[in-house]
């Protein structure tokens, strides 16, 4: 039966003669066949929302529904692509288009002409179930895509072929109980159903990302989730170009949701420039980039972030780790505030709808580190970074405190710091990792048994100096004992020598867990024998003068291949600062 539209209100129509949909279904609306989502069902009447301008459409006009979810294409052909919010290939539009998406337009989300060379990874006879690889494409010089199985299907191979194959051709049958099952390269999987896996683990290791107040601060496990808030201006997105460049993930899905158009401009032309540093080849080559800008429709924006995640999820089914970049996610609550309103929802705070935090925790929750499907014993992680842009940096605000109770590493940017030009701005006294006592057992293991303990030392002077600077501020520096006064010097050494890290330096834009360890460990060797120097009757100013502190602050210039020259600073802090502690002793 055909709908017909009774109202139309911005990107949301209500149509009747839509008993037998389902919700969430998708439709096409009006003659221009523009795409839309049932989100309400009263009695007959369905309420759309359209991923399209509804401008010009009016009662009367008819409404199709697809009787199928809005679900995306899952294939090769995803890695360097740039969707918009519905998993439309934004270049592909453009080639047939022009530079702006036309209304009602029809293009495959998935090239589904170009051939691909499939190579056998199972053989005829072999026993296979859901999730388990039959095959590899190479489909860029860095990402082999696996091809599974789909959900729902298991029996033994009665044929598969090698050779080149489009998405949508027969690559291998597979004779089940209800009988032959052609498979292809080809899933479709609904973006609002997370897809399925054997078991959920709790994460164990740390997502490395060179960063170093995030790597030995703030912590973000593999499989984990972590939000950045932050005012305008505070770096949000340098942030999240340099974890999409460094951080320890095989694919990186980043999500543009309802970004300004030259923000989103600046990653489409930087992501093809950056190069991977595993590899050297451009960064593009493993990274899938969905471009929803505010000036797209609402509606798009709010389904941006399910069509992110469900490629996510179809890469780490594949064995892989990857890290999803959501920036930011202020605006796709601002798309279902719009959405809620004009449905005429009972507004909760800010005029958000009530099921806000619901809706957030069901995106966040489908991270984590799994068991996936197949017969093979694999695991796969998903680890999702969602930037949240509260207005005027209230962090007290709606979206911000729903965030934070989801997720369990909350990287808080303050405009102070990025105004005093401190980099990455994450502010030490206000951010927080809650995996940071879960991943205790792999730094002991992988890096040292002393890291956490080097970590316990630098965020307690980073505190005692926030209290020491009210003495200061009150009756100034001249009041201090000369033990806080070099409380007061470490800290800064922590702050401006560790913390502080230029993206744009070839050498200091990334700092391996090793060379973490160690530059810190200049620092703490510093503070304790100069404690122990003043507790010997030094005189401050001796060993505040030694010529090796220099060197301390240089040691983030040193590049990796050299880090054993570390080593040699550490040792020239013990002999320099003995000497003095020895001196004192002669002269007594």
């Amino acid at each position: 039966m055909e709908g017909k539209i009774v109202k139309v209100s911005g990107p949301l129509i209500v149509a009747e003669n839509m008993a037998d949909s389902k919700m969430f279904d998708v439709v096409r609306v009006s003659d221009k066949k523009l795409i839309g989502e049932i989100i309400e069902l009263r009695g007959d009447k369905a309420s759309i929302q359209v991923y399209e301008e509804t401008s010009g459409l009016g009662p009367g006009e008819k409404v199709e529904s697809t009787f199928a979810p809005l679900s995306v294409e899952l294939a090769p052909g995803l890695i360097e692509g740039i969707f918009d919010g519905i998993q439309r290939p934004l270049l592909k539009v453009y080639q047939q288009y022009g530079d702006r998406i036309g209304r009602g337009i029809s293009v495959n989300n998935i090239d589904h002409e170009k051939k691909w060379e499939f190579k056998p990874t199972k053989k005829v006879g072999d026993f296979v179930t859901a999730g388990d690889v039959i095959g590899e494409v190479q489909e860029t010089s860095i990402v082999n895509h696996k091809i599974m199985i789909p959900f729902g299907i298991s029996g033994t191979i009665k044929s598969i072929e090698s050779g080149e194959f489009n998405i949508t051709e027969t690559v291998a049958v597979i004779s089940t109980d209800d009988g032959d099952k052609q498979v292809c390269m080809l899933q479709k999987w609904p973006v609002r159903r997370g897809r399925p896996y054997k078991s959920k683990l709790s994460p164990y290791m740390p997502m490395v990302t060179g960063q170093r107040v995030i790597d030995t601060l703030f912590p973000i496990a593999k499989g984990g989730v972590a939000a950045v808030p932050g005012p305008f201006g505070s770096g949000k997105t340098v942030v999240q170009h340099q974890l999409a460049k460094w951080a320890d993930a095989d694919i990186i899905v980043y999500i543009g949701c309802g970004e300004r158009g030259n923000e989103m401009t600046d990653v489409l032309n930087e992501f093809p420039e950056l190069k991977d540093p595993k590899s050297g080849e451009p960064l593009m080559k493993r990274t899938v980039l969905i471009a929803n800008t505010s000036d797209m429709p609402v509606a798009a924006r709010e389904a941006s972030i399910y069509t992110g995640i469900t490629i996510a999820e179809y890469f780490r089914d594949m064995g892989y780790n990857v890290a999803i970049m959501a920036d930011s996610t202020s605006r796709w609550a601002e798309a279902l505030r719009e959405m809620s309103g004009r449905l005429e929802e009972m507004p909760g705070e800010e005029g958000y709808p009530a099921y806000l935090s619901s809706r957030l925790a069901e995106f966040y929750e489908r991270a984590g580190i799994v068991n996936v499907l197949g017969s093979e014993d694999k695991r796969g992680s998903i680890t999702a970074i969602g930037a949240v842009s509260p207005q005027g940096g209230d962090l007290s605000e709606p979206v911000s405190q729903a965030t934070l109770r989801i997720v369990k590493v909350f990287w808080g940017l303050s405009s102070s710091l990025a105004y005093k030009r401190h980099f990455p701005a994450i502010d030490w006294l206000i951010s927080y990792s809650l995996y940071a006592d879960k991943l205790v057992d792999w730094y002991n293991e992988n890096v040292s048994a002393d890291f956490v303990k080097l970590r316990a030392f630098a965020m307690s002077v980073l505190q005692e100096e926030a209290e020491l600077e009210e003495i200061v501020r009150l009756v100034g520096a001249d009041a201090l004992s000369y033990k806080d006064r070099l409380t007061m010097e470490t800290a800064k050494s922590i702050r401006e020598d560790y913390l502080h890290q230029n993206a744009f330096h070839e050498v200091d834009t990334y700092a391996s867990l090793e060379k973490q360890y160690k530059m810190l460990k200049l620092i703490y060797d510093y503070y304790r024998l100069g404690n122990e120097a003043l507790s010997r009757d030094v005189e401050y100013v001796d060993v505040m003068s030694l010529p090796v502190r220099e060197k301390i602050g240089r040691a983030k210039y040193i590049p990796e291949n050299e880090i054993e020259t570390l080593d040699k600073i550490d040792k020239e802090i013990n002999d320099s600062i003995k000497s003095l502690i020895n001196g004192g002793d002669d002269n007594v």
